[in-house]
């Protein structure tokens, strides 16, 4: 039987009981670890370059840094980071695959379409 690789991720959401919730959800996963949180792209850049992380969940109105600039500088930093772009509106979707993340999960998914996302993301091209 092949073992599952854990996957790392980090947690980016200016509300903290999304955060919570996102965490005490994925604690549940025995092959994903929450490595890190921020609440503003500000955290969110410092967070990233000294907590690896294989995905990050994503609060598409994340403030403090336009989105295409932030999501450049967060590559630059980890070209192989995977981003799952979260939002509640879902206009918010087209945009977030076109600036070049992997997956979009609306705020109000069940946990099982959370789960679900993270363990079919596949690794990225670098």
């Amino acid at each position: 039987m092949e073992e599952k690789q854990t996957v790392r991720v980090l947690l980016a959401d200016d509300q903290a009981n999304v955060r919570h919730a996102l965490h005490l959800l994925l604690e549940q996963e025995p092959d994903i670890i929450v490595v890190g949180e921020a609440a503003d792209a500000t955290g969110l850049l410092l967070t990233n370059s000294t907590h690896p992380a294989d995905v990050l969940l994503l609060d598409w109105e994340l403030p403090g840094l336009p989105l295409p600039q932030l999501l450049r500088l967060l590559r630059f930093e980890r070209p192989s980071l995977q981003i799952i772009a979260m939002s509640s509106r879902p206009e918010a979707q087209i945009e977030a695959l076109g600036t070049g993340a992997v997956a979009f999960l609306s705020k109000g998914a069940p946990p099982e379409t959370v789960r679900s996302t993270l363990h079919n993301l596949k690794p990225l091209d670098t």
